[in-house]
């Protein structure tokens, strides 16, 4: 069995001497695993966020099977060595990749708006809105994508301020008021891509992604949210950037 296909470097661990396992994300084939020979020359490539060209091979599909070729398209990771927010967002991103989806599934969405965020990185003022989109359409991407096209209780498309806890529907200011303390907020910009992004907004949209992610992707599996995303929100916070 085997593919070639572009990919995204997820990570890498150490296997016997001279040796790496790889994980990387194609937009046709999923979270695979494989044995890259010469580890260590191969490490610069393998940095998390790289994308690369990669051919995966086994005699069973069911082996770990190992990548040739295994060639560096856009180096990533590197670009973004000066910008240690931009760092820690990578790796949130990746390990919730890592973390979330099983392996040897395809998601050509994911995979696309994984691209997207780590190509707006290197701009500071718009990755991080970026960034709370795509742990939405993670979500949608697992089977638990929310409603946020129209009000549940009114069927208005205008005005939506509020999300369900319990449904993941949206509501307008009005629908939702006198039950604020019981929903979350939903900032314009998840509704509307040309809404102005205020101040508080970005961090609105994680507590609205890590609500529903924690809920009904992590805890099913007994598991908590990825440190690395909290400690990207952390950084976020200190340098005044949601």
């Amino acid at each position: 069995m085997e593919w070639v296909d572009d990919a995204i470097v997820l990570g890498t661990r150490h296997f016997g001497e001279g040796k790496l396992v790889a994980e990387v994300f194609s937009r046709e084939h999923g979270r695979y695993g494989g044995v890259v020979h010469a580890g260590r020359k191969s490490q610069p490539i393998l940095q998390a966020g790289n994308v690369v060209h990669a051919g995966w091979k086994a005699r069973l599909s069911e082996q770990l099977g190992f990548y040739s070729p295994l060639e560096l398209i856009e180096p990533h990771a590197t670009r973004l060595l000066d910008d240690p927010i931009a760092l820690a967002g990578l790796s949130s991103a990746v390990t919730l990749i890592r973390s979330a989806t099983p392996e040897r599934q395809a998601y050509p969405q994911l995979y696309d708006a994984l691209i997207v965020l780590i190509e707006a990185m290197p701009h500071h003022e718009i990755w991080p809105a970026i960034y709370a989109r795509f742990e939405l359409g993670l979500l949608s991407a697992m089977g638990y994508g929310l409603d946020l096209s129209r009000c549940a209780v009114t069927g208005q498309t205008e005005s939506l301020a509020w999300v369900s806890p319990r449904t993941g529907r949206a509501a307008t200011y009005d629908a939702g008021a006198p039950h604020a303390k019981l929903l979350l907020r939903l900032p314009p910009f998840l509704v509307d891509a040309e809404a102005e992004l205020k101040q508080g907004d970005v961090a609105d949209a994680f507590a609205l992604a890590g609500y529903f992610l924690e809920r009904r992707v992590f805890d099913q599996r007994g598991e908590n949210l990825p440190e690395t995303r909290r400690r990207l929100i952390e950084r976020l916070g200190f340098a005044g950037r949601l």
